[in-house]
């Protein structure tokens, strides 16, 4: 599918969607959105960044009945961003149709939200546990709902929230469609699909590249203490358009924040500790493009989408190959190029060396690399792990914490 004049589509929402540059299908979009209008339920698996919102919203607001202010589409999401990102989406692509959508989620004033609701939604995206708060109070009513979308239904479930999502689903006792989509097909996921799904179909797409061939890769070694000026250095070096800096946590999110603040113009930081009022704000300034440099943690690795992002850097390198998988995707959406470059130090030699193993790509060093590198990339002892505190004495692990409840 060459155009999106191939689809049949209302003519406001098409018009919208060359309003907003959308010009050719992703593939998922391809695949997914004829189906979709066919009235099938549908598991489609594809990674982030490959479309899956546009896949959902387009035909949810070509569908929509505009003169009706019941909710006739619900998107569940695992998150506040992801439900906001939803939510702007919708009503760019609806906008012109008259399409009414809204996001809610906890942290916000319940009454605003349950006047809302009262004024008319036409597509509700939620995270799980606000929605149960308004079923269990009986103040939503998902009576004339005709999609139920569940978005990274993996990380959904990863959070804990199986009994909450299968919960919602059996609210639904009425017919509707289901639309269920996921990077990975974990057992919970299959189980969901024969439980609640009607011969669902599946588009899959295989990910034996984990990351776009359009995103290259570079590495700069330096010294611990010496982080933030070479930090600063690169940014100055390669001048981004607009960029996410990662960190570990909130707390060097906010020390490094203010350290560039010093040297760099329109910076910012975002992190899970901020009010939902301050994220709400600094997610906007960001896609607008207010904010060049945002130093971030993790809660904007995934399902966030910032088209704008020309340059990812890690102040420091995740110890999981998969977090630095999801980091990284956060440039190079929609097939466009992107850039990630990271700090290394002695110390994180052993994570490196597991990310590289992932995407099998040899390290490309932006300056020298670490001394006797190649000796050092092809041992196979396994990283010394670090030295803990908290541990039997004689032990390098440190103590586990028990895990918090996770927050809707």
């Amino acid at each position: 599918m060459e155009s999106f004049t191939e689809l049949t589509l209302e003519p406001s929402i098409r018009d919208a969607l060359k309003k907003m540059g959308y010009e050719k299908p992703s593939p998922i979009q391809a695949q997914a959105i004829p189906l979709i209008q066919e009235g099938h339920d549908v598991i489609a698996l594809a990674k982030t960044g490959s479309g899956k919102t546009a896949a959902c919203a387009i035909p949810v607001c070509d569908r929509v009945d505009v003169s009706r202010t019941d909710i006739q589409a619900l998107i569940v999401v695992p998150t506040r961003e992801l439900a906001l990102q939803y939510a702007t989406e919708t009503q760019k692509i609806g906008k012109l149709r008259g399409v009414k959508a809204y996001a809610m989620f906890g942290g916000e004033d319940y009454s605003l939200q349950r006047a809302k609701l009262s004024h008319g939604v036409q597509v509700l995206i939620a995270t799980p546990g606000r929605l149960i708060d308004f079923i269990y109070k009986r103040e939503v009513d998902l009576s004339e709902v005709a999609t139920l979308i569940l978005d990274e239904a993996d990380e959904m479930l990863s959070m804990g929230f199986y009994d909450d999502i299968d919960f919602i689903i059996q609210c639904l006792i009425h017919e509707h469609q289901t639309l269920l989509f996921s990077a990975t097909m974990p057992q919970q996921i299959r189980k969901i699909a024969q439980h609640h799904m009607k011969t669902p179909r599946e588009v899959v797409f295989e990910q034996k590249e984990r990351i776009p061939d359009t995103i290259s890769h570079r590495f700069g070694f330096c010294q611990h203490h010496d982080r933030d000026e070479v930090l600063l250095g690169m940014l100055k070096k390669h001048s981004p358009k607009q960029a996410i800096v990662f960190c570990k946590s909130r707390v060097q999110v906010e020390q490094l924040s203010r350290s560039l603040g010093r040297n760099l113009r329109e910076v910012d930081y975002l992190h899970g500790g901020l009010s939902q009022e301050a994220r709400r704000s600094i997610t906007g300034k960001f896609r607008s493009g207010r904010i060049r440099f945002l130093v971030a943690t993790d809660v904007a690795a995934r399902g966030l989408d910032f088209s704008g992002v020309t340059h990812v850097f890690m102040y420091q390198l995740p110890e999981d190959p998969e977090t630095y998988i999801h980091r990284a995707g956060r440039t190079g959406r929609m097939e466009r190029s992107g850039e990630v470059l990271s700090l290394v130090t002695s110390r994180e030699i052993g994570a490196l060396k597991r990310i590289l193993e992932l995407m099998k790509k040899e390290a490309i060093w932006e300056g020298d690399p670490p001394r006797n590198w190649d000796s050092i990339k092809d041992s196979k002892a396994p990283p010394k792990p670090p030295r803990g505190r908290g541990g039997p004495k004689g032990s390098s692990r440190p103590r586990r914490r028990p895990p918090s409840k996770p927050k809707s």
